[in-house]
């Protein structure tokens, strides 16, 4: 009876640790890419990016962009920021654009959260957008 309940506590330890896994893994499948070079229009710069579901290669179509964020980090000025804010998604799949106002030219981290279908956590990450004089 004992070596009984060793074992089903051993396989239900084991299961709970495969769906925790899984869940806490998923975000990490994704990553935001830079699609070409920021475009002027009037004050605002439009910075397009593309986020990739890593194991298979493919443009992640039907992700919200929830969270924004336009600083000169990689610079070493992590506090000097420009408002930033997600426009319409771009015309190719699996494409956003992002409008900003970067009060001067130079390196500036475009960090971003989204939300994706089927996924339990927000997917993060960061580009390094040159922004042009």
């Amino acid at each position: 009876m004992r070596t009984l309940r060793h074992l089903f506590a051993a396989v239900l330890t084991a299961s709970f640790g495969l769906v925790t896994t899984n869940v806490f893994a998923a975000p990490k499948d994704y990553r935001f890419e830079l699609v070409g070079q920021p475009m002027m229009a009037g004050k605002s710069t439009h910075v397009t990016v593309r986020l990739v579901h890593i194991p298979d290669g493919k443009p992640v179509s039907d992700a919200e962009i929830t969270e924004v964020k336009f600083d000169m980090g990689p610079a070493g000025m992590a506090g000097m920021s420009a408002p930033a804010k997600p426009m319409m998604s771009a015309k190719d799949p699996g494409t956003y654009m992002i409008e900003t106002q970067p009060s001067m030219a130079g390196n500036w981290g475009l960090t971003l959260a989204a939300k994706v279908k089927g996924e339990a956590e927000p997917v993060r990450g960061s580009v390094v957008v040159a922004v042009p004089k």
